[in-house]
């Protein structure tokens, strides 16, 4: 009898602990807080939340230049980090700035290692049933650019070579969808990739012109020969799905800064020392105000 008595105690134990393995330390259960959160495994913060924690998280390029990158002093700099700070400043607290790969994203919007991803991320249908866009900020096209022994200049000149692409990017997909007879050669991060082009690994690399245009300026013995390639498309902040208020402050915003023009201001501190300061150029790629 004992022995039964014992074997009940220790179930009883084990049920306790279950239960309270169940809740957090409130008693509240810690399977998710649908108060303020999304639909996954992780709350996201709303305004009033972000400017409590006296804090902003971004996520943005740490090896993207001129958008998002980290200087030789250890400094992230950068057309998207300029914007980034305006945010912090506008919210009135500090800035976090957090390293984004490409196909890391959405996920870090939908665990909320983020608040707001500025990392380039173009404006998609796809991606827009994950994560909810803003006003877009810059728009863009994709470019082609490989070696000058061998220039590629059309996207048909790819058929039956091999063409790197960093994973998750509209590259990536445009390629995948429209040239099934090119061989995508895929890479985690655009440091690899540039190098895997270097090195002779790939025929050609895409991504957005305005990223492949500035990296063959500054690296001497390759050309973009396909300058703009598929549809123009707006690139904009995301933020996690339904986090409406953030999202609002975010157009608003936008909109706010478009009435002192601060994103040419942005392209003159950021990237006019790599683009130069043709207006065309300029005009073609800088959004004011939200709109295309």
């Amino acid at each position: 009898m004992k022995i039964f008595k014992k074997i009940a105690a220790l179930f009883a134990a084990s049920a306790l602990a279950l239960m309270f393995a169940g809740c957090d330390n409130s008693g509240n259960s810690a399977s998710g807080d649908s108060s303020g959160g999304n639909s996954g495994n992780a709350a996201f913060r709303n305004v009033d939340q972000i400017k409590e924690s006296g804090e902003v998280t971004i996520g943005v390029f740490s090896d993207k230049n001129p958008f998002g990158y980290v200087d030789n002093e250890g400094n992230y700099k950068g057309y998207d980090v300029y914007f980034a700070e305006r945010i912090a400043k506008d919210l009135g607290v500090e800035l976090k700035l957090v390293p984004v790969e490409a196909a890391s994203r959405v996920e870090f919007l939908e665990t909320s290692k983020v608040d707001i991803i500025l990392a380039n991320f173009t404006v998609t249908d796809e991606r827009a049933q994950k994560v909810d866009f803003a006003l877009p900020y810059m728009k863009v096209a994709l470019g082609v650019v490989s070696p000058d022994s061998a220039i590629i200049k059309s996207a048909e000149e790819l058929n039956g070579k091999t063409l790197i692409v960093v994973k998750g990017t509209t590259a990536e997909t445009y390629f995948t969808e429209n040239y099934p007879d090119v061989k995508l050669q895929k890479y985690d991060e655009y440091n690899e990739a540039y190098s895997a082009l270097q090195d002779g690994r790939g025929d050609a690399f895409s991504t957005d012109n305005t990223e492949v245009l500035a990296w063959a300026k500054n690296n001497p013995g390759f050309t973009v020969g396909v300058e703009s390639l598929g549809s123009t498309d707006a690139i904009a902040p995301a933020v996690t799905k339904g986090n409406e208020t953030l999202l609002t402050w975010l157009n608003d915003e936008i909109k706010m800064l478009g009435g002192e023009q601060f994103f040419h201001k942005a392209y003159n501190e950021t990237l006019a020392a790599v683009y130069g300061d043709d207006e065309t150029y300029k005009e073609n790629l800088v959004v004011e105000g939200g709109e295309m």
